[in-house]
């Protein structure tokens, strides 16, 4: 996920709890009592702090060289750890003689791991890089754990990126001011199988007809999960439009502010209870088990980030899945790689962050897995952009440019637990 992808195991309710924790350890560690500055200045380690200087690239690639790099994150996606053990792994060793180590865990434990070690003093720390977004990012800067800034270092980041797109300058509304790279373009989707269902509904009004034409067939995951958040989002963005969500993406944590741009949204959704699976009195608990409750045939429709051709390809559900969107647009996201405070290897960490955001790298990553890349197409050769186009997705993948068209910026980490709390309190059960 993972910090923030298609398979994503933690809920945006656990990543708020985590940060609190994390905080308030913080504060009792005492050693990080002056590192709780939320600008760059005052959230981690400067880069010019380190043994090397990072704005000599030569002289960097000369210290990374012979490094073994870890890199932290979820570990439960099978095929994104046989391109980052393969793929990217040979290409940095056979380019620049570093060896990458991937040690998969969950970003909960990832942080537990950091902030102990930072706090127990340790100066070389087990972790050097992480997969990292959201509120785990927001807590992780805010409390000094990570190094930087050092993207502005990163040869590939000044070619290929747009650095001026807000995506790249906020994350779920808080400023990276360099402190992460991007890694991959994730957005929201729907799939039904089309054996069994032919109309795929357009907008949120065509989204209620349908749920009313398969009555008890169609639900969502309880929002406070990764996916069950971000769905209500793509519907409550339908209701009030894009532009009015959208304000959303930097907004400060006001509850009374957030009701009055979703409460249409809030109206629509209590509106669809009566057609949903145990007619909206209660909700999945996660994504995993609205997946399964799809692939053993008690529902007609999943989504999630990505296109389920992976779960097509492994048989667990049949080749007639396509995915759709909604013409009012589905929430996408980026997701990041940062580098620890006291990581051991910062040199060797800034040179696998910098290929994997190499052109070659998103083009293998795009075409092996579907995810989406972060690179600016306008920076981009033709024959590059020609590469990309050729690319060959899965059977239910849809196009990126599609997607693209199609994208809307998710709340920020502030506003997102104000959401899930208004669904609590107004939709579910209603």
């Amino acid at each position: 996920m993972n910090d923030n992808n298609i398979a994503e195991p933690l809920s945006r309710r656990k990543f708020i709890e985590l940060s609190a924790l994390v905080g308030a350890t913080a504060i009792i560690g005492g050693s990080l009592i002056g590192c709780t500055g939320s600008s760059a200045g005052a959230s981690g380690t400067s880069a010019a702090s380190a043994s090397f200087d990072p704005s000599d690239w030569n002289a960097l690639l000369e210290e990374a060289k012979g490094q073994t790099v870890t890199f932290y994150g979820y570990g439960g996606e099978e095929d994104r750890n046989k391109w980052l053990d393969t793929t990217v792994a040979d290409a940095l060793k056979s380019k620049y003689d570093i060896t990458l180590e991937r040690v998969p865990m969950d970003i909960n434990d990832v942080l537990t791991k950091l902030s102990g070690e930072i706090q127990a003093g340790t100066q070389a720390g087990s972790i050097d890089f992480i997969w990292i977004n959201g509120e785990n990012f927001y807590s992780c800067k805010k409390n000094g754990y990570l190094y930087g800034p050092f993207t502005q270092y990163l040869p590939n980041y000044s070619a290929y990126i747009d650095t001026s797109a807000a995506e790249n300058q906020y994350d779920f509304g808080e400023p990276i001011e360099n402190y992460e790279a991007p890694y991959g373009k994730a957005q929201m989707q729907m799939w039904v199988d089309t054996a069994k269902v032919a109309d795929m509904p357009a907008d949120p009004d065509a989204f209620l007809e349908f749920c009313k034409k398969y009555p008890g067939k169609v639900t969502y995951p309880t929002p406070g999960d990764f996916t069950g958040t971000a769905f209500i989002e793509c519907l409550i963005a339908g209701v009030v439009g894009k532009d009015a969500f959208e304000q959303l993406a930097q907004m400060e944590a006001d509850k009374e502010k957030v009701r009055a741009i979703i409460e249409p949204g809030l109206t629509y959704l209590k509106s669809l209870n009566p057609y949903l699976w145990q007619a909206g009195k209660t909700f999945p608990a996660d994504h995993s088990t609205l997946s399964q409750m799809f692939a053993d045939g008690e529902l007609i429709m999943d989504m999630g980030y990505g296109s389920p051709d992976s779960d097509i390809e492994d048989g667990i559900i049949p080749n007639t899945v396509r995915s759709f969107l909604l013409d009012t647009g589905t929430v996408g996201n980026e997701n990041f790689m940062a580098i620890a405070k006291n990581a051991s290897h910062k040199a060797a960490a800034m040179v696998a962050i910098n290929e994997i955001m190499s052109p070659e790298l998103q083009l293998s990553i795009y075409d092996t897995l579907g995810v989406i890349s972060v690179l600016d197409t306008d920076k981009l050769s033709a024959a590059q952009k020609q590469s990309f186009a050729a690319v060959k997705t899965g059977v239910a993948a849809l196009p990126a440019d599609e997607l693209l068209a199609h994208r809307i910026a998710e709340a920020s980490g502030a506003v997102v637990p104000l959401i899930e709390a208004l669904w609590t309190e107004e939709v579910v059960g209603k």
